[in-house]
């Protein structure tokens, strides 16, 4: 499939991941629609909607900010609004946008819980809703949602209960509308990294500079979600990847490209054995 002229919509895509599949998209000669909260830069996290809807457009893509919070139905509809009237359509989402609370049931407050749910899950589940309508008019229409394969073992479970809900119900929705929406020809993937990948998250958030350096650039799942998204949706939907498995799939071998430091031990990312 040709990006040229196709409308992706991403969420969360100010920084990090969803920045990078907005860059790689753009390169194919895509419209991308950054939908997210930052339009002021944070010392701390980096980048804006705007700054990466200039980096769009000079990737050779056109670019539309639309600053979003997930939470609010009203700014969602929005945001599909702005995306129908400035480039006619949507033929991609992307569900990037989430919050992360790595803690144990006793140590989870009630309003981190209520806050990774309503990204996560209630988020993720009103913008796929919204963009459905619009997903149904495009001739290879793809849903590509940053959420792991699910593992009931315990041990998956255990260490972060609130957290790990939250990304297994985003991986039980690809699965449920990988069925649910196959009658109109549109695609559902899931896609994870088999090691941390270096964002702003991992530095502020887990592991500071250390970890960052075991860990992969974002462009490995901007090429992942390149690969996916242009596949016939009849034919790849339902599937909750790695990003290793997609990159494999595609002849892809050399991985220390992706690497913060190339030839330096990497750190395996939650969910991944």
């Amino acid at each position: 499939m040709s990006f040229k002229g196709k409308t992706a919509f991403i969420t969360g895509a100010s920084r990090g991941i969803g920045a990078a599949i907005a860059l790689r998209l753009a390169k194919e000669g895509a419209n991308i629609v950054v939908v997210a909260k930052s339009v002021k830069e944070d010392a701390r996290l980096g980048g804006t909607i705007h700054s990466v809807v200039q980096q769009v457009n000079e990737a050779g893509g056109k670019g539309l900010a639309v600053q979003c919070d997930i939470r609010d139905e009203e700014q969602i509809i929005y945001a599909v609004q702005q995306a129908v009237s400035i480039f006619g359509g949507i033929d991609i989402l992307v569900n990037n946008a989430s919050a992360i609370s790595l803690s144990n049931t006793e140590q989870t407050e009630t309003k981190r819980f209520d806050l990774i749910h309503d990204i996560n899950v209630r988020g993720t589940f009103l913008v796929t809703k919204h963009c459905v309508p619009f997903l149904r008019k495009s001739e290879n229409p793809h849903i590509l949602t940053l959420s792991p394969p699910i593992d009931i073992d315990p041990k998956w479970l255990a260490p972060f209960v609130g957290y790990t809900i939250s990304k297994y119900n985003m991986s039980m929705m690809t699965l449920g509308w990988a069925g649910e929406f196959k009658k109109y020809g549109i695609a559902a993937n899931s896609i994870w990294p088999v090691t941390t990948i270096a964002t702003a998250a991992v530095k502020n958030l887990l592991g500071g500079e250390a970890l960052v350096n075991r860990s992969r650039k974002p462009e490995i799942l901007a090429d992942c979600a390149y690969y996916i998204l242009r596949r016939p949706a009849k034919e790849c939907s339902g599937n909750l990847f790695l990003d290793e498995q997609v990159l494999a799939a595609e002849g892809v071998t050399d991985m220390e490209q992706y690497a913060v430091i190339p030839g330096g031990d990497l750190q395996k990312d939650l969910y991944v054995s």
